[in-house]
């Protein structure tokens, strides 16, 4: 194992070096990182801090000493709408790098923020990693007086963002590309989680159809969503003996239908995943009218 990697950083446990302190909801913010790269709560976290208001559940926020919220955005957010004045915080002590690598650490399993967002922080920390990895090499006399890191060690450094975010390598390598070459559509797409970072890096092979690609992608998803709804809602348990319809006795009453009932059928294509037919609560008893469908 890597110098680097044996001496990497860890993020302080909350125990033993955090006190409980009331802090006034003014004097708290959000780290520096997350306001740069426009992270904000999710509507699951606002969701659940409004479930634990409504409960009474009182859940510190954890703060670093220059009042940096780590844990608790939403509640903090929702404390500054309905104008509360303080709030009950756990104090880490940590330095700035230290406590974004505790956040991220720390939401690696919520969903709170996703892997991009994870990414994004994460590269936040490589200067921090960089100047580690000189540390390093001075230390153990590799380095002679360059300020430049060996290939291994850009490699180590790589692979620190990485597990700092709980990802691949390869999606740290991904996203630094993502970054340079990804329309400004895009990039929003990946930190909203409307699309995967494997799928937005494999539409930079034909740069002039990012947009183009992530349009359909939404589409795409639109409408399966919609469908989704639609089966949800709207799909009817059929009270034939025979079961669940089958597509060639529907094909075949199709086929059979009267021409003046066929013609006022509404036949339209939507672009959507898989194989797909649906059939209106209107349509399927004229089909069942004919006895080609079981009553």
């Amino acid at each position: 194992m890597s110098t680097l990697l044996s001496n990497a950083p860890k993020a302080p446990a909350d125990n033993h070096l955090g006190c409980l302190i009331t802090c006034s909801v003014d004097e708290l913010r959000p780290h520096p990182s997350l306001v740069r790269l426009n992270i904000v709560p999710s509507a699951h976290d606002l969701s659940a801090a409004i479930r634990q208001r409504d409960q009474a559940i009182k859940e510190p926020l954890t703060i670093t000493r220059d009042r940096y919220i780590l844990a608790g955005h939403a509640q903090w957010n929702m404390a500054c709408r309905q104008g509360d004045t303080a709030l009950l915080c756990l104090q880490l002590d940590m330095t700035e790098e230290e406590a974004l690598l505790w956040l991220i650490q720390k939401h690696q399993r919520s969903s709170s923020i996703n892997d991009f967002s994870r990414i994004l922080l994460a590269l936040e920390l490589e200067p921090w990693f960089k100047a580690r990895a000189r540390s390093n090499q001075q230390a153990g006399g590799k380095m002679k007086g360059s300020s430049n890191l060996t290939e291994a060690d850009k490699l180590d450094v790589r692979s620190e963002i990485a597990t700092a975010a709980g990802v691949s390598v390869g999606n740290v390598s991904k996203v630094k590309r993502l970054l340079q070459e990804g329309a400004p559509g895009l990039l929003e797409s990946l930190r909203e989680g409307e699309v995967s970072i494997h799928c937005a890096s494999v539409w930079l092979h034909n740069s002039e159809k990012q947009l183009d690609q992530l349009r359909l992608h939404q589409n795409r998803r639109g409408i399966t969503k919609t469908i989704r709804s639609l089966q949800r809602r709207h799909r009817l348990p059929h009270p034939g003996k025979d079961g669940p319809l089958d597509l060639q006795r529907i094909a075949s009453s199709l086929a059979t239908m009267d021409s003046n009932p066929k013609t006022s059928v509404l036949v339209g294509e939507i672009q959507a995943p898989g194989k797909v037919l649906l059939l209106s609560t209107e349509l399927l008893q004229a089909l069942e009218s004919q006895g080609e469908l079981p009553l």
